[in-house]
């Protein structure tokens, strides 16, 4: 069964078998906005979120930023799906709109923390957005295979007014790599911001 994520919780990443996770895909939904016109009409407006994943060491050095614009990290053990440009416009599609698989095998002996984040990149408002969520699960972008956790990012008090996210860290502490689920809105306007907050305060 899944794990429900609260904000601020700290998880292993063991499974009900006893196994560890090596390979997980990190997906975020989220849904377009509804408008509502003249005549009782309601349209969706598309929005553009930027899910992106950054690695650092354990001095909180930047070693890579994976995102729309680099796909791929240079080790070989991130890879982003793609950029969505509209979310879910006719409602929940239960998938995921942007998917980061990370391989922990095959990561850069260096990195220590492994952030999550996503920006609104018009600058759309996350109150604004009817639905988002983040999820944790073995499987490909395509193709879940276990869900091993699950974590609704609107319904923080705070989440309104503001244009990027800290979803959440994976850090590795004494050998063994652990999740870390924030879901703390942030004042940064672009990624590289987010990426400086995430390294001052979340690591």
């Amino acid at each position: 069964m899944a794990i429900n994520l609260q904000k601020g919780q700290r998880i292993n990443l063991k499974k009900e078998n006893g196994s560890t996770l090596q390979n997980v895909c990190v997906g975020v939904n989220w849904g377009a906005i509804e408008k509502k016109g003249w005549l009782g009409g309601v349209s969706k407006e598309a929005v553009d979120l930027d899910a992106s994943c950054i690695l650092y060491d354990e001095n909180k050095n930047v070693l890579d930023i994976i995102y729309f614009g680099k796909l791929n990290s240079s080790d070989g053990a991130v890879k982003h799906s793609g950029d969505d440009l509209t979310g879910d416009l006719s409602g929940d599609d239960g998938l995921d709109n942007e998917v980061i698989t990370l391989d922990f095998s095959r990561l850069n002996q260096n990195v220590n923390h492994v952030a999550f984040v996503l920006n609104s990149y018009k600058g759309q408002d996350f109150g604004t957005i009817p639905f988002a969520s983040i999820r944790i699960y073995e499987g490909t972008p395509k193709n879940v295979s276990e869900v091993f956790a699950t974590y609704n990012i609107t319904k923080g008090d705070n989440f309104s007014g503001h244009v990027a996210m800290a979803l959440g860290v994976f850090y590795k502490k004494n050998g063994e790599w652990k999740f870390n689920a924030l879901g703390e809105p942030t004042r940064d306007r672009k990624l590289e911001q987010t990426v400086e907050t995430i390294r001052q305060n979340f690591l």
